[in-house]
């Protein structure tokens, strides 16, 4: 049985950025599935969809659907803005609210974040926009706790990303989070863009700048070592000698350079490996675990936990066909949601020494 399209609205109204209009566009408007990815259905959906939507440059945005395709919607996206001070119609504002009431997934773009605000549904939330606009977001919405770093965040399933590019790593989050790593790398490959950025927007505003540049050099080639050899029991005192440097130099200079810290890093690719084995294997969890470099199975559990919210196993029967398949038709097999109540016991991670 063929699966039905991920339904998916843009919310236009005059004002809103072409720059992240184009971003969504690309993200769930183009036809992939001939290269394995998921089928999206996504509507610009706006008060007056027979009112083309003026945007910067000239351009302008032609609705197909009204408001009322919210409601059939399983994801919501609400693009920046130009101005930051523009009301966006009532109408919309209303039809965000009742949206969020329902349960479905809410997500707004760098300053995309000022009109959820104006419906109220970031009161008493956690939220973010693009570094320069955070005075601002706290100056006009004083009851939404605006997070000052973060490249996007969630809370109550209404989702807030940075400035520019950092939508587009909120998208591909979003991709990934309903469809699985693949889907995402798929879409990203496409875009000629990485399928995920560890780190925060801190290190956009504060510009660091490495020694020279024989030391981003010789932490790009760290990098590459290490994906390389993600099977291996690499701790931070190897790839700082890979490096050439001192632990705590390179722990600096790393952080300098990507946002993270270098254990951050390698736990990132860890467990983007071992949702890649998930998604394409049937190999055991003891054996995915080694091969992404986790020191056990517990041990992977516990990163699963801690950055997707879920287990291997859960993840697995979400995003493998195969898995999918052997468990729809199994009798009396548990569900996704069975296998994700498992629990997480203690453990330690080889790179942590």
């Amino acid at each position: 049985m063929k699966k039905p399209a991920h339904r998916v609205a843009l919310v236009a109204f005059p004002g809103i950025r072409a720059f992240d209009v184009s971003v969504i566009t690309e993200v769930w408007g183009a036809d992939r599935t001939d290269r394995g990815a998921p089928a999206f259905d996504l509507r610009r959906v706006a008060a007056d969809p027979a009112t083309p939507v003026p945007m910067r440059g000239g351009m302008a945005l032609l609705p197909d659907r009204t408001l009322a395709w919210l409601s059939r919607a399983d994801l919501i996206l609400v693009p920046g803005l130009d101005d930051h001070l523009t009301p966006a119609p009532a109408a919309v504002l209303d039809a965000l609210r009742r949206a969020h009431a329902r349960g479905t997934t809410l997500a707004a773009l760098c300053g995309g974040a000022f009109t959820l605000a104006q419906a109220g549904l970031l009161d008493g939330r956690r939220a973010i926009t693009h570094w320069n606009l955070v005075d601002l977001l706290r100056t006009l919405h004083p009851r939404v706790t605006v997070v000052p770093d973060a490249l996007f965040i969630e809370d109550d399933n209404i989702w807030t990303a940075a400035g520019t590019a950092a939508g587009i790593d909120l998208c591909l989050h979003l991709v990934r989070r309903s469809h699985g790593a693949e889907a995402a790398a798929t879409i990203a490959r496409s875009m000629v863009t990485a399928p995920f950025r560890t780190g925060t927007q801190a290190q956009f505003i504060e510009h660091p700048t490495p020694r020279s540049d024989r030391d981003a050099d010789a932490l790009a080639t760290v990098r590459e070592h290490a994906l390389r050899r993600l099977h291996e029991p690499l701790t931070v005192a190897d790839l700082a000698a890979q490096a050439g440097m001192s632990p705590r130099s390179f722990a600096r200079h790393f952080r300098a350079e990507t946002g993270v810290t270098p254990l951050r890093w390698l736990l990132d690719q860890r467990v983007a490996a071992a949702q890649r084995l998930l998604e394409r294997t049937d190999l055991a969890m003891p054996e995915v675990a080694r091969r992404a470099g986790f020191g056990s199975e517990v041990t992977m559990r516990q990163h699963f936990a801690s950055r997707l919210a879920t287990s291997p196993r859960a993840y697995r029967a979400a995003f493998n066909a195969s898995s999918a398949t052997d468990s729809a038709a199994a009798p009396g097999s548990g569900s996704a949601t069975d296998s994700a109540t498992e629990s997480v016991s203690g453990g330690s991670s080889p790179i942590a020494r």
